[in-house]
């Protein structure tokens, strides 16, 4: 039989509940599971969305500022980028003079679904029941505790 010792200040910080990667994870996986039926109606993935969202701001890209907006791996994104264009909301083409670039750009489709994914971010407050100001506040947080562990990974 194990014994537990009495919680003291260095037991209790490893407490799952004190575990800022548990609480981020489940988050992270509960927030996206929020979305998926929305995206769904957009006939769109979390990840294709965020692709959207990227092209949306500015179209065309190279997959290289797409990987860098969106802290992805290019490799990651390929895979997305092919459905994205099988669905015919995006085109991908070689740069002209740089054939290792690929440029990135919404198609008359792509562009149209922006319209309907404005309803987005309103159903999902509505269906957190967060404010656009508690948004902004959780955004912002975790805006900082990005730029926080990309410091630390740039050491």
């Amino acid at each position: 039989m194990t014994t537990t010792k009495e919680p003291t200040q260095e037991t209790d910080d490893l407490l799952l509940e004190r575990q800022l990667c548990f609480a981020l994870t489940v988050a992270s996986r509960s927030v996206v599971g929020v979305y998926k039926p929305v995206l769904e109606r957009l006939g769109l993935t979390h990840p294709q969305y965020l692709v959207m969202l990227a092209l949306w701001e500015r179209s065309p890209r190279t997959l290289k500022d797409i990987s860098e907006s969106l802290l992805h791996d290019p490799a990651t994104l390929s895979p997305l980028l092919r459905r994205l264009e099988e669905a015919e909301l995006i085109t991908r083409e070689r740069v002209p003079g740089n054939e290792r670039a690929l440029a990135v750009k919404l198609t008359e489709k792509g562009a149209a679904l922006r319209e309907q994914a404005t309803a987005v971010p309103g159903e999902i407050r509505q269906r957190l029941q967060l404010s656009r100001e508690e948004v902004a506040e959780l955004h912002q947080a975790m805006t900082g505790l990005i730029a926080a562990t990309q410091r630390h990974n740039s050491l």
